[in-house]
């Protein structure tokens, strides 16, 4: 029996979707479940993400446009079902999801504006096309976990499993490492703090004396990487949980043509300009000054990191707990620090997958490292180009070899289990499709799965 298996947000390459959804000329509704709709235009999307993994070593499905359907419907009513059990979802957990789609996509194109150039949309625009997407993807894989998290495997289900393989058929690994970062961000000074605020204050007393335009300062002076695109100037939604909520406050205080006072974020410091505002949106404009971090606030930072390190080696706290409590890491709190296969979502990862600018360094220095292993303090420039410090974990190494129970247990028995997981839900998917409305257009009701699917739902009506 085909097997259907949901998978989190992760496996859907959105961004990879956006281009391709350029190329199509003409959409249409090939299916509808409840009140949700399927287009032609999902479908290539899902097809595209198809190729992607079939590109990094996963099989291609026979017939990978029944498979694509079979999946969309599937998570359509996986979705339907969360939101009549009210499951919650978190909007800071949608926003985490975000963020770490866009971080893997530009580490993907290798830049921003590369990515921009590529999918034809703005890091706002991606933000606000795929929100919808993704928290579709969360409310399936919640419903998802509901109805497979009570499923087991017993040592005796993982040795059939390897054992039904034959042997020359059995996967062969590469090196694989765990590799975890605990990161921090040094603070500037007050001095500096003071100084990036005079400076605002400047600005927004040469503009009140008309010495200056407010587009012309932002321009020549603001550290925003989007001034480049925009000119500093954004619409705002009340609601957005995209922004600094610092940002969106101030920003919302203030009546049309008044300029703040300087306002911290998480980001430095900002002189905001109302330009218009129409309900619960606005359009401002902003300057960005970032605080210089001066050597003695490195060096502060550095002490301690370097103590946290000694804490962990001392087995006075695991590095799982130093980095949930420290990380200036925005993901730390879902991934303990540990960095991802984001293709697999897994925290497996090869060598070759630390290419992007943030993490080639990496290479040099889990060379040094063993199992067991983390780095003494050191910095380097994350993705936003800030002066940072790291120490880095060496969980685990692997040897290239050919799979095998005593090193693969754990991976034999994930399998096994996801297997097991996957009948679990097309079980569930086959005796509670039924009642859900379902329609499929008719070149995909020959599938496999669907027209089980539609056949038991007419059996039941």
């Amino acid at each position: 029996m085909k097997k259907i298996l949901i998978s989190s947000v992760g496996a859907l390459l959105l961004f990879q979707a956006a281009v391709a959804q350029q190329k199509i000329v003409a959409d249409k509704i090939v299916a509808k479940v409840g009140d949700k709709i399927i287009l032609n235009s999902d479908i290539e999307s899902a097809l595209v993400d198809m190729q992607q993994q079939a590109l990094q070593g996963a099989p291609l499905p026979p017939n990978a446009s029944c498979s694509a359907v079979e999946q969309i419907v599937a998570q359509k009513v996986l979705v339907l079902q969360a939101e009549r059990d009210s499951l919650p979802i978190s909007e800071s957990d949608v926003d985490g999801r975000i963020e770490s789609q866009i971080r893997w996509a530009e580490q993907r194109y290798g830049s921003r504006e590369k990515m921009t150039e590529v999918t034809g949309y703005t890091i706002y625009q991606l933000r606000e096309r795929f929100r919808d997407a993704i928290r579709e993807s969360m409310l399936a894989k919640a419903m998802r976990d509901k109805i497979v998290n009570a499923v087991k495997v017993t040592p005796t289900e993982v040795k059939n499993n390897f054992e039904r393989i034959p042997k020359d058929s059995l996967p062969f690994y590469e090196s694989e490492l765990e590799v975890g970062q605990l990161i921090l961000l040094p603070k500037a000074s007050r001095e500096m703090d003071k100084y990036a605020i005079d400076r605002l204050l400047d600005f927004k007393n040469r503009v009140e004396k008309k010495e200056a335009e407010f587009a012309t300062l932002a321009s020549l002076y603001s550290e925003d990487p989007g001034v480049r695109e925009n000119g500093g100037t954004y619409t705002l939604n009340r609601n957005d949980k995209n922004w600094d909520p610092d940002f969106l406050a101030a920003s919302f205080r203030l009546k049309e043509g008044e300029m703040s006072s300087p306002v911290k974020s998480q980001f430095g410091y900002h002189l905001i300009k109302m330009v218009q505002r129409k309900g619960d949106n606005v359009i401002v404009q902003h300057i960005l000054v970032k605080p210089n971090v001066m050597t003695a606030d490195i060096t502060a930072s550095m002490h301690r990191l370097d103590s946290i390190r000694s804490a962990i080696l001392a087995g006075k706290t695991s590095f799982t707990e130093a980095v949930v409590k420290n990380s200036d890491e925005p993901m730390a709190k879902f991934n303990g620090g540990m960095v991802q296969n984001q293709m697999t979502g897994s925290n497996f990862i090869t060598m070759d997958m630390l290419d992007d600018p943030s993490t080639k360094d990496l290479v040099m220095i889990l060379d040094s490292l063993k199992p067991g292993g983390i780095s003494k303090p050191m910095m380097f420039e994350d993705e936003q180009g800030r002066k940072a410090l790291r120490i880095v974990y060496l969980k685990t190494r692997t040897e290239p070899h050919r799979e095998n129970l005593t090193d693969d247990y754990s991976r034999i028995q994930q399998r096994t289990l996801q297997e097991k997981q996957a009948e679990a839900l097309n079980k569930w998917l086959t005796d509670h499709i039924p009642d859900f409305y379902v329609h499929v257009e008719p070149e995909y009701r020959n599938c496999g799965n669907i027209s089980k699917w539609i056949a038991n739902s007419v059996a039941s009506k």
